[in-house]
């Protein structure tokens, strides 16, 4: 880091020690100064009655919210909520989004603000349906190569990096070690849960700057039924240690036609707060991979349900006590697709930059160009400037729900699959997805024009 960044940065944790501290005195006095240091330092990246509607919820004991944020600090340890302000908030959210602006307009093309890769591709289970297992098993990314994306990404403004695979604890050793040297860098983890133990949880109590989402389908027997038996057991076991060591987690949860009822249900998420999860992102089935089922994947009426329900368990005075995000039906909020560098991109286990987990072509990779020289790659240029795909972001996806898109992008852009198991053609892929785009096409527009949303912008930073 540069000198004024380092005193800016100490600055800010000295800051965030004392809101803490004053926070387990006199919790809302606490809560107010945190929200002044957030103002102080973000300023106008966020709007000012955003602010205001944050200290009206501290003045109120009794919000669904404050609650919240009551039991997440009386259950996260303080290490873990230190660096998640510092890291996430200070680092990533405040001096990476300065960073990121600058460069994308130096180096015209996206620049990202997290990078999702896979450590391995290898895993402990074989999930039915399961994107991640077309890959095979063989395939890893080294620590010297993770250290070096990490590396080049702090270079343009990027401090925060997920983790999904394969099962990617399954290097927990190097990630731990990564999280240790970037220990300015906020780390997080898609995981299936069954290799989390007490050693490891104590080691990320005292790096901090390590979160986690659990994979769940359901209850028991769904679960079990996908992913094998006890496996269930094993995730609520470690979902129980996390909480009893103050970690930060959540749940990740792959929607289908054929678990929506379970996943959504009151009960489902009255498991995940029970355990300890302060959030759960909610992934749309995607049929990638030349033997997905494309059944699978949620009719028309269960994404309508699934829309408001969301909605619906998030409200502001109802619902429940966990933050529930919907990758596929939130792009009202964040402009439409955020793949392609814009807000992230993944690179797989065999160093292939691809814009989404989910679209696996590319025409560059980490072992032959650097990190600029990916976002700059024609795929990724051919999202930025076809970005947003629809003026209406319930239909987000170039893919999903605009596959002509998608085809057209692949094509002129020359990219090639970066499946090794089973090559997937652009057409194959964006073929399943024709009939579920024209079906969900009225209803989403439908949604729209009933929602009055205000439409979120950003700038493509392109050569005027």
């Amino acid at each position: 880091m540069r000198i004024p960044q380092k005193l800016e940065r100490k600055a800010f944790s000295v800051a965030i020690d004392v809101a803490l501290k004053k926070v387990n005195k006199d919790r809302e006095k606490g809560l107010l100064e945190i929200i002044d240091l957030a103002e102080k330092f973000m300023g106008d990246q966020f709007r000012k009655d955003a602010y205001e509607g944050a200290r009206a919820i501290v003045k109120n004991p009794e919000h669904k919210w404050m609650k919240f944020v009551n039991k997440m600090l009386d259950e996260v340890h303080p290490n873990v909520a230190k660096m998640t302000a510092l890291n996430l908030g200070y680092q990533a959210a405040f001096h990476g989004t300065r960073m990121i602006r600058e460069n994308r307009e130096v180096y015209n093309c996206n620049i990202p603000w997290l990078i999702l890769m896979d450590p391995t591709s290898a895993c402990n289970l074989r999930c039915t349906g399961c994107w991640a297992a077309e890959y095979g098993y063989k395939l890893n990314l080294t620590f010297e190569e993770m250290d070096s994306i990490v590396t080049q990404g702090k270079e343009l403004g990027i401090f925060f990096y997920m983790f999904t695979g394969g099962e990617p604890l399954v290097r927990k050793d190097d990630l731990l070690k990564l999280a240790k040297k970037h220990s300015e860098c906020a780390f997080h983890s898609f995981t299936n849960g069954t290799l989390i133990d007490e050693e490891f949880c104590q080691k990320v109590q005292e790096l901090g700057n390590f979160s986690f989402s659990i994979s769940l389908e359901g209850f028991e027997e769904a679960n079990d039924f996908r992913r094998g038996d006890g496996i269930y057991k094993k995730v609520l076991h470690a979902m129980d240690l996390m909480k009893e060591y103050g970690l930060f987690f959540g749940t990740s949860v792959c929607y289908t036609r054929k678990n929506m009822e379970a996943v959504t249900s009151d009960e489902f998420f009255d498991l995940l707060v029970e355990h300890g999860c302060r959030y759960a992102w909610y992934f749309h089935f995607m049929p990638v991979g030349n033997e997905a089922d494309k059944e699978l994947m949620p009719t028309k009426q269960q994404r309508e349900y699934i829309y408001h329900r969301i909605r619906e368990v998030r409200g502001m005075d109802s619902g429940k006590s966990i933050f529930v995000m919907d990758f596929q039906n939130d792009g009202e909020y964040v402009g439409g697709c955020i793949a392609g560098g814009r807000n992230y991109f993944h690179i797989n286990a065999n160093g292939d930059a691809e814009p989404c987990v989910f679209i696996h072509y590319s025409g560059a990779n980490i072992r032959e160009n650097t990190l600029l020289e990916c976002l700059q790659q024609p795929l990724f240029m051919a999202y930025r400037d076809g970005q947003p795909f629809n003026d209406n972001h319930l239909r987000p996806c170039p893919m999903l729900e605009n596959p002509e898109k998608l085809q057209k992008m692949v094509q002129e852009s020359g990219a090639k699959s970066t499946d090794l198991q089973s090559p997937e053609s652009v057409e194959h892929l964006c073929g399943k997805c024709e009939e579920y785009a024209k079906d969900w096409a009225d209803k989403a527009d439908e949604l729209w024009t009933k929602g009055h949303f205000e439409k979120v912008g950003y700038t493509n930073y392109k050569k005027k």
